[in-house]
């Protein structure tokens, strides 16, 4: 078996042609010069930064298809340092490593690395099954659930001037009462608000120490350069703002102030994700 792992990783290691891109429709933008761009323009522009985040849906296969493409190609482009991802915690990082050192893969890969289950394995899988192929390093980027409950009992000052202005802020807790559907009582919202803000910190700070060209995958609202991620690593002393590639369904609202670039997919059905949450609080 170890020469059957062997063989797997020299093999995707050698694929130094860069694959088509992804049978995915829609138009790819640069929001600062309002170009629009094809596939491979766009793998350039995002081969030169140091720091790449990709903002996605989480549930949009599109999406994943888009996050796989362009880390293999980038990879073909130059050497890639390390991928980051807000599906991962601490407590997974020695599991994650155990299985990228292994002789052979687990047979059960999703088991190994103790897999969360909020976060579907059919979309994510093979983006993680082609990383710990790869001699770059796979790391978690999220806070793990000690951590989270410890921030929501006791929200801790966050330092940084960007990060607590008002218009974050409000903007935020905005977000965090939507995507709720208004069902969380206003007197949770202060430490709602700290966990998001404290999730964006340590994506930020991860994506500052991992090895570079450093690219990270994370939901929408943690990519975004006017509430999320950014302007944590601007606020931790970082010269510039990372790369902002955002994934977006097309008739979704992506403006210069959110990200550089937009890549716009097909919309898919929507989900009533309110209906289940409203079952859920007896509603």
């Amino acid at each position: 078996m170890r020469g059957v792992w062997l063989l797997a990783v020299l093999w995707l290691a050698g694929c130094q042609h860069v694959a088509p891109p992804p049978l995915v429709s829609g138009e790819i933008r640069d929001l600062h010069s309002g170009q629009v761009l094809t596939a491979q323009e766009l793998l350039t522009r995002l081969a030169k930064p140091q720091q790449v985040i990709i903002g996605e849906q989480h549930d949009n296969n599109d999406h994943h298809a888009v996050q796989l493409w362009l880390l293999q190609a980038l990879g073909e482009q130059r050497p890639q340092g390390s991928l980051l991802l807000e599906m991962l915690t601490p407590d997974q990082q020695p599991k994650v490593d155990h299985v990228r050192h292994a002789a052979a893969p687990p047979t059960d890969l999703p088991a190994a690395l103790t897999w969360q289950d909020g976060w579907d394995w059919n979309l994510y899988g093979p983006i993680v099954r082609f990383a710990l192929t790869q001699p770059y390093p796979l790391l978690a980027a999220n806070l793990d659930n000690g951590e989270i409950r410890a921030f929501y009992r006791q929200p801790p000052a966050l330092t940084g001037v960007r990060s607590n202005a008002p218009s974050v802020k409000a903007t935020l807790l905005e977000q965090i009462s939507d995507s709720h559907c208004g069902l969380l009582p206003e007197s949770q919202m202060p430490a709602m608000l700290s966990v998001q803000q404290q999730r964006d910190r340590r994506m930020a700070e991860r994506l500052l120490a991992a090895p570079t060209p450093a690219l990270l995958l994370a939901g929408a609202w943690h990519a975004r350069k006017d509430v999320g991620v950014p302007l944590h690593a601007l606020d931790l002393g970082a010269a510039r703002a990372p790369t902002v590639l955002m994934l977006a369904e097309q008739g979704a609202e992506v403006t210069v102030a959110m990200a550089d670039y937009v890549w716009y997919t097909p919309a898919t059905p929507a989900q009533d994700y309110c209906a289940q949450m409203r079952k859920q609080f007896g509603q």
